[in-house]
């Protein structure tokens, strides 16, 4: 997958396209992959890299939605189970199963958890990752050595899904253009164009690389913008009632020490009205999240200081060493772009409270918006929003395929690859790098496993552009550890020169580019 030959496919395609989907984070691209594998004609823009967005900034779990029992959304929770099941099959070298364990303190939590997480674990059927069960005190800290021993009773354990979120995306990506999909980072919708009926049959569009404006017209065009969604539909129709409320999220990475062992902490009862989980992931600890809402989407959201203390605190309650600010490594925050009551007002609106199921919408003038929902569900709203896509524009009739198609780089035994297991079977072709190199197997930076044949692969073969596509997405350095992510950053832009063809001035601008973004994620010291 690269740029020259998704423009070779772009200007091969003489007819108006069956569908050009706005939006390259997992619901744009799930519905790429959809469509694409029917057969349809499909392009695809997005503004910036793919998964930039939200689709980045997840908890890292393939999950159905504990919480959402508690809400009665049995609906929603049993869909999100199946398609779980779903991802691991289609994707084992990247989604993986993970034990949670929820820390009972008083005498009435073992068995009121333990009852939800049963019915939990019977909504997932034959999709199902684990038995859960009630455990002992001393079979809890088997679990969880470094948890808070004092009032400990025991816990209840169960078993959900963990990924790469951007991993798993750029998979996606390749996937969809296996299927015969064109696909476009950095390059900008700039509007809608409309037929004498007033009926929207295409975009325009600006590519961000060479600065060139072209028009895509469209027999659909599907509105995938996530936490932007309505932005274009006011764009489509400027009288249109909005329709997202979005909320942030916001997560804390420290070194693995603070979670000993393989398995996750499940809080049911925050604060704020959420769940809190402190998991193991990729050699360190992660701990998230909040729902803060917020008036308006950003690209690059920041974490609000009352957001990274309501994590320090509630972390500290159940950890035995309770983290401080000079441990976070990196903090990462996301938009969650939720849909809101019909008849809501546009004011602030408790998010928490929402519901995460999706909608797929139809306006007026022809925009089909697909929105809400959660990164698990991905591939049923895809179809969802396909089905209803193909209705509209008049499409051939084709089914679904994707319930059984496996994600590029499906391999079963990809644990055998080590640090380079996520690639699944693209693997081999990275270790074929390193051969005919052997500088290309030196690390970026001693404490991360990532080697400088990735930054080679990442520009070659998965469209990577900017060094922080490189380093926070295509690896997930910069979520890992920023400071890390900053050292390394001059390695990833001396490969990314010679791959992309960088002039000493680009690659500065890439450097300073990196760096400007680089500083959300550092977490600064408060002056004593």
């Amino acid at each position: 997958m690269n740029r020259n030959e998704m423009w070779r496919r772009f200007n091969a395609q003489t007819q108006p396209w069956d569908m050009v989907v706005v939006g390259g984070g997992a619901t744009g691209v799930g519905v790429a992959i959809d469509a694409a594998s029917r057969g349809y004609a499909v392009l695809l823009l997005e503004q910036s890299d793919f998964g930039k967005g939200t689709s980045s900034r997840s908890t890292k779990l393939a999950h159905g939605g504990v919480r959402y029992l508690e809400q009665g959304n049995i609906g929603l929770v049993m869909e999100a189970l199946k398609e779980r099941g779903l991802l691991l099959e289609n994707a084992p070298h990247i989604v993986h199963d993970l034990a949670f364990v929820v820390p009972n303190y008083d005498w009435w939590e073992a068995p009121f958890y333990g009852l939800g997480l049963k019915l939990y674990q019977l909504l997932a059927g034959k999709y199902g990752f684990g038995s859960s069960r009630i455990l002992s005190r001393e079979e809890t800290l088997k679990y969880l050595p470094t948890l808070k021993t004092e009032g400990l009773r025991g816990g209840a354990i169960y078993y959900d899904g963990q990924f790469d979120d951007a991993r798993l995306l750029i998979h996606m990506a390749v996937t969809a253009f296996e299927q015969g999909a064109t696909l476009l980072n950095y390059v900008r919708v700039t509007g809608l164009t409309k037929d004498a009926q007033g009926f929207i049959d295409g975009v325009t569009a600006r590519d961000g690389v060479t600065g060139n404006e072209f028009r895509a017209p469209a027999k659909v065009v599907i509105n995938a913008t996530g936490a932007f969604s309505d932005l274009l539909r006011l764009t489509a129709e400027p009288t249109a009632a909005t329709m997202i409320a979005c909320s942030q999220g916001v997560h804390l990475v420290f070194e693995a020490s603070f979670l000993q062992g393989e398995s996750a902490i499940l809080v049911p009862h925050t604060s704020d009205g959420r769940v809190l989980f402190a998991i193991p992931w990729q050699g360190h600890t992660l701990v998230g999240t909040t729902d803060t809402p917020v008036a308006a989407a950003a690209l690059e959201p920041v974490a609000m200081e009352q957001e990274i203390d309501f994590l320090l605190n509630t972390a500290g309650q159940y950890l035995r060493k309770a983290p401080t600010r000079d441990d976070v490594l990196s903090v990462f925050a996301g938009i969650r772009p939720l849909v809101r009551a019909t008849g809501a007002t546009s004011g602030t609106v408790a998010t928490a409270a929402l519901s995460r199921d999706h909608v797929v919408h139809i306006d007026r003038s022809g925009l089909v918006t697909v929105c809400g929902g959660k990164w698990t569900t991905y591939r049923h709203m895809a179809e969802d929003c396909v089905d209803q896509a193909a209705t509209l524009g008049q499409l051939p009739e084709s089914p679904c395929t994707t319930q059984h198609l496996h994600i590029h780089g499906f391999h079963e035994a990809a644990k055998q690859f080590g640090p380079l297991a996520v690639y699944g079977s693209d693997a081999p072709e990275i270790r074929k790098l390193i051969e005919n190199d052997a500088l290309l197997g030196q690390r970026l930076y001693p404490a991360l496993a990532y080697v400088q044949a990735e930054v080679v692969w990442a520009a070659r073969h998965e469209m990577a552009r900017t060094v922080e596509d490189t380093l926070a997405r295509r690896t997930r350095a910069l979520f890992l550890n920023a400071r890390a992510a900053l050292e390394m950053a001059p390695t990833v832009a001396d490969l990314m020169a010679e791959e992309l063809d960088w002039s000493d001035s680009e690659r500065t601008k890439q450097l300073d580019g990196f760096r400007e973004v680089a500083q959300s994620y550092l977490l600064a010291r408060r002056s004593s």
